[in-house]
Formats: C-alpha cells, sequence, structure tokens
C-alpha cells in the first residue's frame, strides 16, 4: 500500500510515482548544470516520515550539498 506519492510535470505531460513506507520515494529534477534530488521516508524508530533535499550532480556537473532535511509537518 502505497505511503508517498510523487507527481512529475513536463513535456510530456503528468506521471505519478508511489512509495510505501518500506521503500520510500526518491525523486531528481535534473539540468546540464546539476540535480535537486529529494528522499522521503519512514523512520520507523519514532514513527514519523522524514525528508532530505539535496543539491547533486548529475552527468559529471553539479555539487553534493545537503539543502534541507527534517520532518514532514513539522517545522524546521
Amino acid at each position: 500500500m502505497s505511503h508517498f506519492y510523487g507527481v512529475l510535470g513536463g513535456s510530456r505531460g503528468e506521471a505519478t510515482r508511489c512509495g510505501t513506507k518500506k521503500s520510500g520515494l526518491v525523486t531528481y529534477a535534473a539540468s546540464w548544470n546539476g540535480a535537486i534530488r529529494t528522499h522521503v521516508w519512514h523512520d520507523h524508530q519514532i514513527s514519523k516520515d522524514r525528508y532530505e533535499v539535496w543539491e547533486a550532480p548529475w552527468k559529471g556537473a553539479g555539487n553534493s550539498k545537503l539543502l534541507s532535511r527534517g520532518i514532514i509537518g513539522e517545522q524546521t
């Protein structure tokens, strides 16, 4: 059963992906200069959903840098 839901829109329309508490969900939005990677997952130790947002390399370009992390629905 899906716990996470992702939507991607672009020139070819919209696509969706689902993730479970076990699998989580990872997304990339990329350009020629690098990418933004998001990761959402369920932290079983605290029974909350977490997220991280990273600047990430893409096809040899860009940096790896943590931009944000936290618990979904809570102020950081």
